[in-house]
């Protein structure tokens, strides 16, 4: 059916309407992005403090700079300043002016940065040397793809080059694999750790199941340091919980039995499957005011043996073990041990016995953690070398970072013999003060090669 002219006109005014509505969104959608942007170079020009924290992103599709803003905002909840700008807009001289750098990155095509960013690739990215970016902390969260070859490839880069420029990492870059709700969940934890704000919500909440505190004991009665205790957490009735060495138990905290669930709380899981059950090893945080700690809180104290706890498995890929026999030095200080704990167990199990373990706390006498067990796996020789370091012991404050550059020949022999090194433990001090101890004894070059060959792994917090 033909239209009449009338109705043609009306048609035609009707899509010229459209058409017009259209331009003037976009070019809204402009001047918007325009102003938001000239916003974000007039913050990054502003003074800044030295708890201001500068969030980056680099993002193809939007995805990467919406997470920057949901970091952003959980910091400034955290109580601590916050910039938020394009990679795109950054220059060397700006990044020197910040202590803290947050780069939340995605990865295009064959491994590339976004367009966005390739400016930064093309400027910054070419400037090298260990003095660069000295005193600046960073972390990144990195997105990406696993169906494609180059996974996480631009954030990994990334990571690279703000180590080679001499900055300092607040933690292990977090990898999320199509914005993993776990992987985000552990980005989530760290901001936390950052603000030392224990409530900040959840994104979005875990789906846990209800597993059951068996047992609790204290490991180290008399002790300078808070209480530590050592947990055992059975599964529910008919389910078969399958998880590796190296993986992380997502605790859900309450604020009384059976009160409010409260943002989640990550411990590395010092126990394999064949126990038949989750051991952790957790230590009684306080807050200045004499607070308990939101996860530490409820495990040690608020919850009671045979009370439920509701947990969620969360594979660390990161931390898992090689699956050859090449020999293992595993470094840590404090509950750091659960993580050892659990590797050694599985090592053992394989019937893979080069292992060394050096480990730290304050006194033998009240703080040398499963001590009979691992003694009789060194005895046993299971365990080749067994170093025990207890700083408060010593008059000179000996930690396991001291003890490594002792036996620096010992553990470059090791290196050269192929072995992958794995740190559980404290970020600050320990952590920060093995990396320094490996530079002095393997060179620069040496841990690079380790980090880049998968030889050196790191669940610190």
């Amino acid at each position: 059916m033909s239209l009449s002219p009338t109705h043609r006109l009306l048609c035609a005014c009707c899509l010229i309407a459209a058409w017009l509505l259209l331009c003037l969104w976009a070019w809204r959608q402009t001047r918007q992005r325009h102003a938001q942007q000239n916003q974000a170079v007039r913050d990054l020009a502003a003074p800044i403090t030295n708890r201001t924290i500068l969030v980056a992103h680099a993002s193809q599709t939007g995805q990467a700079e919406a997470l920057a803003h949901q970091t952003a905002e959980a910091l400034r909840q955290g109580g601590l300043p916050t910039r938020i700008a394009a990679l795109g807009q950054l220059n060397l001289p700006l990044l020197r002016t910040y202590p803290s750098l947050l780069i939340v990155a995605s990865t295009y095509g064959e491994g590339d940065p976004p367009d966005s960013a390739a400016a930064f690739v093309d400027t910054l990215m070419t400037t090298r040397g260990a003095d660069a970016l000295e005193g600046l902390n960073y972390a990144v969260l990195a997105l990406g793809d696993s169906e494609y070859p180059h996974f996480c490839g631009f954030g990994r880069e990334l990571d690279t080059w703000l180590r080679d420029c001499g900055a300092t990492p607040l933690f292990d870059r977090v990898e999320a694999d199509n914005a993993d709700s776990a992987a985000l969940r552990h980005w989530q934890h760290h901001l936390g750790l950052l603000t030392g704000r224990s409530n900040l919500p959840d994104w979005e909440t875990p789906s846990y199941r209800p597993w059951r505190l068996t047992q609790r004991t204290l490991l180290n009665p008399g002790s300078q340091g808070d209480p530590c205790f050592h947990l055992i957490l059975t599964p529910p009735d008919g389910t078969d919980a399958l998880w590796q060495a190296g993986d992380i138990a997502e605790i859900g905290p309450r604020d009384a039995r059976g009160g409010t669930l409260l943002p989640h709380r990550e411990y590395s899981i010092s126990s394999v499957p064949t126990d038949g059950a989750v051991h952790l090893l957790v230590r009684q945080m306080h807050h200045d005011d004499g607070r308990l700690g939101l996860g530490s809180g409820w495990l040690t104290y608020l919850a009671q043996p045979g009370d439920v706890i509701d947990l969620r498995l969360r594979t660390n890929s990161n931390f898992h073990l090689p699956a050859d026999d090449r020999p293992l030095l595993l470094i840590g200080n404090g509950t750091g041990l659960a993580g050892l704990r659990a590797l050694l167990k599985a090592r053992i199990a394989a019937g893979h016995h080069r292992n060394w373990l050096i480990f730290g706390e304050r006194n033998a006498a009240h703080d040398w953690f499963h001590r009979e067990e691992i003694e009789g796996w060194s005895n046993a020789g299971k365990l080749q070398h067994l170093d025990a370091i207890f700083s408060r012991d010593t008059p000179s404050r000996k930690y396991v970072q001291h003890h490594l550059l002792e036996a620096s020949g010992a553990v470059r022999d090791w290196v050269q013999a192929g072995a992958s090194i794995y740190v559980c433990g404290s970020l600050q001090g320990m952590a920060q003060g093995v990396d320094e101890a490996l530079t002095d004894i393997i060179g620069v070059q040496g841990l690079a090669t380790l980090r880049h060959d998968n030889r050196y792994r790191r669940d610190v917090y």
